[in-house]
């Protein structure tokens, strides 16, 4: 039996998968399945994939499914510069109005909806919509977007739309930090094939290690080649990032969980993290 891999279609997770060994991973029997984070959450949540980066939202819709791999995340202390409100009126002016969101993710269309709704106290209509700025903002006040899509509209779009970046808000509200992704793997998979999960997890701590030592150089190199942008906006964008998930990442996750519960967008509170202890089963 294989253990199928979920691999973010994003750059902002790129650190843990750009140094792996793709080829001893796949003689042990694992696959990689790339996909945009609302799709990929659906394939764990229904079993096709085994482990992977997800939404944050995602482990909160499935968490007693779900273990969390410790040191691995997408986090951001204030502005994280890829998910973003783009809008033809200042934010505190959206009330009553029309948002368009990105059918891609899931964590940073609840962070949006605890952005205007509970911070802001605004009444938003949400039409959720394929991502493309000019198709969502035809009808629509503001859109939200996120990834390389939010990348792009960005560079485009910044003299001509009010621009908010989520995590900033987040940040300036909370003093906490955000994060929008972990590294899960389901219970059934981690009690079968220990062994192997933690040679994935080993693998990916390794990618992080090694993208961080180098400062992201060879990896920008690459994505400045696929993506555009100047190197000066990846050099920025990556050490903006937080790839850790520590106590301080896990206590932001956890408040983020807590005001989710209060606003009824998770059905159950999520009172402690299911985090992998690997001192204990990895040797």
């Amino acid at each position: 039996m294989s253990v199928v891999i979920g691999e973010i279609s994003y750059t902002n997770i790129l650190p843990f998968f750009y140094h792996l060994d793709r080829d001893a991973l796949k003689k042990r029997n694992c696959q990689f399945i790339p996909q945009v984070p609302a799709q990929l959450n659906q394939e764990m949540a229904s079993g096709r994939i085994d482990i992977g980066g997800i939404s944050s939202f995602a482990y909160a819709e499935n968490a007693n499914a779900f273990t969390l791999m410790p040191n691995l995340s997408v986090t951001s202390y204030g502005a994280v510069g890829s998910i973003y409100l783009f809008s033809k009126v200042p934010l505190q002016e959206l009330d009553g109005k029309k948002v368009a969101l990105t059918l891609s993710s899931a964590s940073s269309v609840h962070l949006l909806k605890i952005i205007l709704e509970h911070f802001y106290s605004l009444s938003i209509s949400y039409t959720m919509m394929k991502p493309d700025i000019g198709t969502m903002l035809l009808e629509h006040d503001a859109c939200l977007l996120i990834g390389d899509d939010a990348i792009v509209a960005k560079r485009e779009n910044s003299d001509s739309l009010y621009n908010y970046d989520l995590g900033d808000i987040w940040y300036d509200q909370t003093g906490l930090p955000m994060t929008f992704a972990v590294f899960a793997v389901r219970n059934e998979t981690l009690r079968d094939h220990t062994s192997l999960v933690g040679y994935i997890y080993r693998s990916f701590l390794e990618s992080k290690l090694r993208s961080e030592s180098e400062n992201y150089q060879p990896m920008i190199a690459d994505i400045v080649k696929t993506y555009g942008g100047n190197k000066s906006f990846w050099d920025k964008y990556f050490l903006k990032l937080c790839n850790d998930f520590g106590p301080q990442e896990q206590r932001g996750l956890s408040y983020f969980f807590e005001v989710l519960y209060k606003m009824n967008y998770i059905a159950e509170p999520i009172k402690t993290l299911n985090i992998w202890n690997t001192d204990v089963t990895i040797k």
